[in-house]
């Protein structure tokens, strides 16, 4: 059998695209054939004439089974799963057949947000403080001693889907109801205040070997009311922006990552103290890849892939200017009549690329997730504030035109 990797995709909106494409192709220049697992009835143009398989990837013991197939048939030396939700399942995978990476122990440490931040903190990284959600007593006397707002979020979740920001005792019993009998998916945060950061990374054999710092314009909780946007800090950066480097590299390492991809969160408190937020084995969701390949030069996806299967590969990555990604977002709802293209966008100043994922004929709901968006663009700029100034001029320039079901009926 020849030399195989297997990619665990789910062609949806676009939104993993270039990533799988950019794995296909680290693969085969490598001389390495690439299977790939899709989710029961999908199919993917774009995986050509690869070996395909299926599985319902929301069931674990599904996808397990499909391995047992897919190795039965092709000597697979590793597994790529692109979405977040497949981190945990592949992981098992890997454990079913001895195929290096992550292991289950490890994956937990960036899927469960329990244990995650339980691993964080035996690292003596400061985390914010929490609470399980046995009762809403027990919620109600952890914010009475954190201080209001709080933040109820799944502990297994990704993209603030079903995440809440608690301001008071009468919103804390509303979201209660809502929570029903599933309050044991949820857990309990303190609200952190502070600039909020992201570094994306790549790690070759406990070493990272390329990181990128961001930080974020707006609150994430907050993508109902204003476009998630993000912007790199390449250079001059501040003592606490180092740190943030410096803990990225110690929580990834401690978490159980060799080799492979993350996006992790921090916040930079007034103080100059650092509070870690989250982790993924995956590569930055949105348009955080593009970003970075526009200004990098770099698929993180595909970096990872080579870095997988060849030692003595390393990222070639340029520094260049400061670059940011906004998604695009509308307050229009209805069926769109009208929508700029992504052609539109990349003839304007400074952007650099640019996808719109909605077209003529689509129905605008309101957002449930902060990647449930339009699109998004990249561009560049001299620094931060330069940047998110140019951000403005692009939003000012996309266009969309709705008319709700009834009159359009």
């Amino acid at each position: 059998m020849n030399r195989s990797i297997l990619v665990v995709y789910r062609p949806e909106a676009g939104r993993y695209e270039a990533q799988f494409r950019s794995v296909v192709a680290a693969a085969a220049d490598l001389g390495v054939q690439t299977v790939v697992l899709l989710p029961e009835g999908w199919e993917a143009p774009e995986a050509g004439e690869l070996p395909r398989y299926h599985a319902d990837l929301e069931d674990t013991a599904s996808v397990r089974a499909a391995v047992d197939r897919i190795v039965a048939r092709h000597r697979i030396e590793r597994i790529f799963p692109l979405f977040e939700g497949d981190v945990l399942p592949a992981s098992r995978a890997r454990r079913d057949h001895g195929i290096p990476g992550l292991t289950p122990d490890e994956a937990l440490n960036f899927r469960d947000k329990n244990v995650m931040h339980r691993r964080a903190e035996e690292l003596g990284v400061k985390v914010a403080r929490s609470v399980r959600p046995d009762t809403v007593g027990a919620v109600a006397d952890f914010a009475e001693q954190v201080g209001y707002p709080v933040v109820i979020k799944p502990y297994a979740g990704w993209a603030c889907g079903n995440t809440y920001r608690v301001d008071d005792r009468a919103e804390l019993d509303r979201v209660w109801r809502e929570m029903g009998d599933d309050r044991h998916e949820y857990r309990v945060e303190e609200f952190i205040r502070g600039t909020e950061f992201h570094v994306d990374s790549l790690l070759q054999n406990g070493d990272v070997v390329f990181e990128q710092l961001s930080q974020y314009t707006y609150s994430v909780l907050e993508y109902l009311d204003e476009p998630g946007g993000t912007i790199s800090r390449k250079h001059d950066l501040s003592e606490g922006e180092r740190r943030i480097l410096a803990l990225n590299a110690e929580v990834l390492r401690g978490f159980g990552m060799r080799t492979g991809v993350s996006h992790a969160e921090f916040f930079l408190l007034d103080d100059g103290s650092v509070v870690f937020g989250e982790a993924g084995a995956r590569a930055g969701g949105g348009s955080i890849v593009p970003a970075i390949e526009a200004g990098r030069g770099i698929n993180l996806a595909g970096e990872w892939c080579r870095l997988e299967l060849d030692a003595d590969h390393r990222p070639a990555a340029r520094t260049g200017p400061e670059v940011g990604t906004e998604y695009l977002g509308s307050a229009a709802y209805g069926r769109i009549t009208a929508i700029s293209t992504p052609e539109e966008l990349m003839a304007l100043d400074s952007v650099l690329d640019a996808d719109v994922w909605k077209r003529v004929g689509d129905v605008l709901a309101p957002p449930t997730r902060s990647n449930d968006v339009l699109g998004w663009y990249v561009c560049e700029g001299a620094d931060f504030d330069d940047v998110r100034g140019r951000f403005k001029t692009v939003r000012d320039a996309f266009r969309v035109e709705t008319v709700r079901e009834a009159e359009h009926g």
